[in-house]
Order: C-alpha cells, then structure tokens, then sequence
C-alpha cells in the first residue's frame, strides 16, 4: 500500500456511504492519531486499538444522529498526498467551512487540528479536512 492515510480515509468515508456502523481498517501510528482527533471531536462514537499481527488493526464505531440517521461526518477529503505534499505554516492554516469543520495537521509537535497548531505557534503538513 502505497498510502496508508488514503486508505484509511477511503474506508471510513466508504463506510458511512454504505450506512455502517463499524468500519476496520489497517493502523498505522498516523491514522492511530487521526482516529484519536475524531473521537475528540466527536466524529465517530468509538474506536478500539487491536495488536493480533504484525500491523494491527483500528476498529471504528460510526456516529449518526439517533433520529435522522444523518452521519457525523458529512465529508473526510485527503489534502497532501505522495505525489503533491501540501504545507502550511502557522500564518496561513487553513480554516474548513469557516470554522465549523477541522484540518488535522503532522506537525513538529504531533498530529493536531488547526487550531491547536495555531495556539501552539507551529505549521505543518495538512493531512485531511473533516466536516
């Protein structure tokens, strides 16, 4: 595989499409941290960590509205990719939908939205918009 994060983006947003409540997908320590920022956020309901072989697994609980069924996640859009790495620094971090959603970003300091890049006073490389 080629691109772990795409990968693991793919399946969650093929997920919901799909209307499932779980979704397993390969973990890697970016998507471990990725995984953890949803929670946060309150975009997925649950999620587990499972060491059975060599690389692991995450399984994911999707989040829905208990009355509507609408997903908590309307739309999960790679942003930097191997072939067009995307950077920003601490000046111009991107704000999704005008605040309402989340850029996560790998920074010097970790995995992290937007906004903790910005109270932290570092840029880096945006992974994913979420909203």
């Amino acid at each position: 595989m080629t691109d772990p994060i795409a990968d693991f983006l793919t399946r969650v947003r093929n997920a919901i499409k799909a209307g499932h409540k779980v979704v397993e997908t390969p973990a890697t320590g970016l998507t471990k941290d990725i995984t953890r920022i949803l929670y946060d956020k309150g975009y997925i309901l649950s999620y587990k960590f499972i060491d059975d072989d060599l690389q692991g697994k995450i399984k994911i609980a999707l989040k829905y509205h208990p009355k509507t069924k609408l997903p908590a996640i309307k739309q999960i859009q790679r942003v930097s990719r191997p072939g067009l790495r995307r950077y920003a620094g601490v000046d111009e971090l991107p704000r999704v939908l005008n605040g309402l959603g989340i850029a996560i970003l790998s920074t010097s300091h970790g995995v992290m939205t937007e906004k903790e890049a910005a109270k932290e006073n570092v840029g880096g490389e945006v992974v994913c918009y979420v909203y």
